[in-house]
């Protein structure tokens, strides 16, 4: 039931959200050229960092890379309000959404809808790539 307390707290909390989203810069049109973006290693994974903003409208957008060493995962299954796209570039790659396993190789795509619960782990024997689009919220 929503008193008027409750309905108070909510516009008080939404009107902070806004500007929570305001904080980040709103993102111009830009190249990114991949040898100008930089690396960080963790373990059997590299990083790198794309972009981060906010769009015209003011949704929040994430691009990064990541490449998985053989038999590694960037880390445990987990979940999130964000949505992310997974665009897979080389190497094969085993995806858990919600208990459901599927394999994914170079031109495979993936699709994770808001708090479902998901993992990515490196299937192959060879360096896999993939580029995550973020969306709504951060991961």
């Amino acid at each position: 039931m929503v008193n008027r307390r409750n309905a108070c707290l909510s516009l008080l909390l939404l009107s902070r959200a806004s500007a929570w989203a305001s904080e980040l810069p709103a993102l111009a049109s830009r190249a990114y050229p991949f040898e100008d973006l930089a690396a960080s290693k963790e373990d059997h994974v590299t990083y790198r960092d794309v972009m981060e903003g906010r769009t015209h409208t003011g949704d929040y957008l994430e691009v990064h890379e990541t490449v998985l060493e053989p038999d590694a995962r960037p880390h445990p299954p987990h979940h999130h309000v964000g949505e992310e796209l997974f665009l897979i570039s080389s190497g094969t790659l085993e995806a858990t959404v919600a208990g459901k396993r599927t394999q994914l190789g170079p031109g495979s795509v993936l699709f994770v809808a808001s708090n479902e619960e998901h993992g990515i782990r490196n299937v192959g024997n060879k360096p896999a790539q993939y580029f995550v689009i973020t969306l709504g919220q951060k991961a």
